[in-house]
C-alpha cells in the first residue's frame, strides 16, 4: 500500500505468540520530503527499529497513548516495528511502560540482537523478532492475566470493569493497582481506547455513530474529540492523510 509516497506493510504473529503481539509492521517514506502525521491512541505498544538519510539506526519504546500525538515521518527513512499487548510487558520484555505513557524512550541499540542490516528485509525481520521473543518468553503467566486480557481484547474492551474482576476473580482494586504501576493507565480508560480503536473502520467508512459500547452518540463523540482532538466527521474525513492508522486501514 502507498500512500503519498509512504508504504506500509503488516504480518500477524504466529499463534504461539498471539497473545503477547499484535502484530508486525513496517511503514518507509520513499520521498525525499517529510510528512507530518497524527497518532491515535490505539491500545499499543510500539518497538520502532528505524533507520533514515539523516538518522542513523536506533531503535525506540513507544509506551501507550491515551491522547492525539504530533509526529514526523522523516524522508527515505525506513521504520520496522512490533505493535505489543499488554501481556507481553511483564512476560516478554520484564518492564514497567508506566513512566512512558504518552511519550517515548531509547532503548539499545543492539535490542533483540538487531542490526540496521535487519532492515533490509521485513519477512526475516518478523522471523527473527518472532524467534527472539519465543526465547525471551516467560511461560509461567498468571492465569488471571492471561483470562483478563483475552477478554478485553476478544470484546474491545466492551466488558465493565466490574464484570471482568468478577469473572476472572482478581479484585477490580488490584487489577487498576496492576495498570497503573506496570502501564500508567487504569484498565477502565485503557479499555475505553480500545473501544475506540474499533471505531476506526466504521468511522473511515462514514459511519459517524457509536458501534462498539459506547453509553450513546454524545459519549461516542466525546471521547472521538478526546482521543483524535477533532470531531467523527472530521476524523473521517482525513484529509491530508494526516491520522495515519486511518490511511493504513484496509478499504472497504
Amino acid at each position: 500500500m502507498a500512500i503519498h509516497d509512504i508504504e506500509y506493510r503488516v504480518i500477524k504473529p504466529n499463534p504461539e505468540l498471539s497473545d503477547f503481539v499484535e502484530s508486525f509492521w513496517m511503514l518507509a517514506n520513499h520521498s525525499d520530503e517529510e510528512q507530518e502525521v497524527i497518532i491515535l491512541p490505539d491500545g499499543r505498544i510500539d518497538i520502532f527499529f528505524s533507520i533514515s538519510a539523516t538518522e542513523p539506526y536506533h531503535v525506540t519504546l513507544l509506551g501507550l497513548e491515551s491522547e492525539p500525538g504530533k509526529s514526523t515521518i522523516l524522508p527515505n527513512t525506513v521504520n520496522f516495528a512490533i505493535s505489543l499487548k499488554l501481556l507481553a510487558v511483564e512476560y516478554v520484555l520484564d518492564t514497567h511502560i508506566a513512566p512512558f505513557l504518552n511519550t517515548a524512550s531509547d532503548l539499545p541499540a543492539d535490542f533483540f540482537g538487531f542490526t540496521a542490516n535487519d532492515l533490509q528485509d521485513f519477512s526475516e525481520f518478523c522471523a527473527k523478532a518472532s524467534d527472539t521473543m519465543a526465547a525471551r518468553l516467560d511461560r509461567n503467566i498468571d492465569e488471571r492475566k492471561r483470562k483478563l486480557f483475552d477478554l478485553i481484547y476478544t470484546t474491545n474492551g466492551a466488558i465493565p470493569v466490574k464484570e471482568l474482576s468478577e469473572t476472572v476473580s482478581w479484585s477490580s482494586r488490584q487489577i487498576n493497582r496492576y495498570f497503573n504501576q506496570r502501564f500508567g493507565i487504569s484498565l477502565k480508560a485503557y479499555c475505553t481506547i480500545l473501544r475506540f480503536r474499533a471505531s476506526f473502520q466504521h468511522i473511515k467508512e462514514g459511519k459517524l455513530f457509536p458501534e462498539q459500547n459506547f453509553a450513546d452518540q454524545a459519549h461516542f463523540i466525546r471521547d472521538v474529540k478526546k482521543y483524535a482532538g477533532v470531531a467523527p466527521k472530521e476524523l473521517s474525513r482525513n484529509q491530508n492523510d494526516r491520522f495515519i492508522q486511518f490511511s493504513t486501514l484496509p478499504k472497504s
